[in-house]
């Protein structure tokens, strides 16, 4: 369990534990961000309203590396990340995505802190040490520890995750479970009928100043999946999503069914990137991209 409570409020902002920089500006208006989730109901600091903001932010928001491909720079600042996913109606990857929904949360008066992980995806060999460069977010509720996660593309949780050790955990879209092992944390999703290891995280802090040198690092370093190709998601009602990966365009239904489409042309990915994922660019923007 996360001490959450008892972190130090942020000099800067005020907000317990937040580790931000500047203040944020008037313009971080709560009602235009929750009016962009869908989401119409309490705002009270409590478990069922974190389900629901979580369920709503990975439905409404989609998760792209768009601005990557296109050299542009990732600015972290909660301003810059509002005007552009809520005000531009964009999407980001994690650090976008969970920092401003990390704003959204303590704004309402959650217990909220940000937290630095590892993923998994993609290796099964536990002796391999990825890069710390996933922000997952921890609340604290009533005694009760969650963590909740926007950000994590195509396993993106849509309800957050009580801190237990090896509880199997449904949510709308899969099971889930926390595993403690040697000190840290793994959190699994069951695919398959398999438990895979989506990241791993110990518990520590993920202030602004380390958010920003593993941003750096993954908007710009050539190792970076994020520099690899075009990747987007976005989690679906009953339990479905749609991936697009390159110019394969997948839709997975509940019972993990799935069809593919390949977009043959720009004009075939910019319908499929407005239509699917809510982004709308022109075709000369994504002709410049690695796709």
């Amino acid at each position: 369990m996360f001490p959450l409570d008892s972190r130090p409020r942020d000099r800067a902002s005020g907000i317990r534990g937040h580790g931000q920089g500047d203040p944020v500006d008037n313009q971080f208006d709560i009602d235009a961000y929750l009016a962009r989730l869908g989401y119409q109901g309490s705002r009270e600091p409590s478990a069922a309203v974190l389900d629901a903001l979580t369920c709503a932010h990975s439905r409404s928001i989609p998760f792209e590396n768009i601005d990557v491909l296109l050299g542009r720079t990732i600015d972290l600042e909660p301003q810059s990340l509002y005007d552009k996913l809520i005000a531009g109606h964009r999407g980001g990857y994690c650090f976008e995505l969970n920092g401003l929904f990390l704003e959204l949360l303590a704004r309402l008066g959650f217990a909220v802190r940000p937290l630095g992980a590892r993923v998994r995806l993609g290796t099964t060999d536990r002796g391999i040490l990825p890069q710390r460069t996933h922000l997952t977010l921890a609340v604290a509720i009533d005694g009760q520890d969650w963590i909740t996660d926007v950000g994590v593309g195509a396993t993106s949780l849509t309800r957050a995750l009580r801190l237990e050790d090896g509880v199997t955990q449904a949510t709308p879209h899969d099971m889930r479970r926390l595993v403690r092992e040697d000190g840290k944390w793994f959190h699994q999703v069951l695919h398959a009928g398999q438990w895979v290891d989506v990241y791993e995280f110990t518990g520590d802090d993920m202030p602004m100043v380390d958010r920003q040198v593993a941003n750096w690092y993954t908007s710009t370093h050539p190792a970076s999946h994020f520099l690899q190709g075009l990747t987007a998601a976005r989690a679906l009602p009953e339990g479905r999503r749609v991936t697009l990966s390159g110019r394969v365009l997948k839709t997975r239904e509940a019972d993990g069914r799935a069809r593919e489409q390949v977009l043959d042309d720009t004009p075939a990915l910019q319908a499929a990137l407005r239509g699917h994922f809510g982004i709308d660019l022109p075709i000369g923007v994504l002709r410049s991209i690695r796709i």
